[in-house]
């Protein structure tokens, strides 16, 4: 199949697709006009890579185990769980991170929100 099926059979812009050659997580054949072709079992593959992306992974982590998930259960790729942990501690994280952002700015709000209620002007904090 062209590159134009597969988008459509997966989704995938052709320009991930062509990404996605150009870091050797699918393989393609050319034809002699240099026309790409691939076979049936890459459009599993790409729903594959594009499941592991939604899971914030990248795809050099995602080619550390791709070819183990493609032929075991996942639960059999043992270098998988280190990389779910990993990811959600990295996740967790930011949630902290951004959770301290957001109070911050609702301080910031009430601040500004208080001083315009009493007239005064409003200024930047002062250490």
């Amino acid at each position: 199949m062209r590159i134009s099926e597969l988008s459509k059979l997966t989704g995938a812009s052709i320009r991930s697709l062509r990404y996605y050659e150009a870091k050797g997580l699918i393989a393609t054949q050319r034809e002699e006009n240099g026309y790409r072709v691939f076979n049936q079992m890459v459009v599993e593959r790409v729903k594959t890579i594009q499941f592991y992306l939604s899971l914030g992974f990248t795809t050099e982590q995602i080619e550390s185990f791709l070819n183990c998930v493609m032929k075991n259960q996942e639960s059999q790729c043992d270098d998988l769980l280190p990389l779910y942990t990993e990811k959600l501690q990295e996740i967790e994280k930011q949630m902290e991170m951004l959770q301290l952002l957001q109070a911050n700015l609702k301080d910031r709000i009430s601040y500004i929100e208080e001083q315009r209620r009493q007239g005064l002007p409003v200024g930047l904090p002062t250490k």
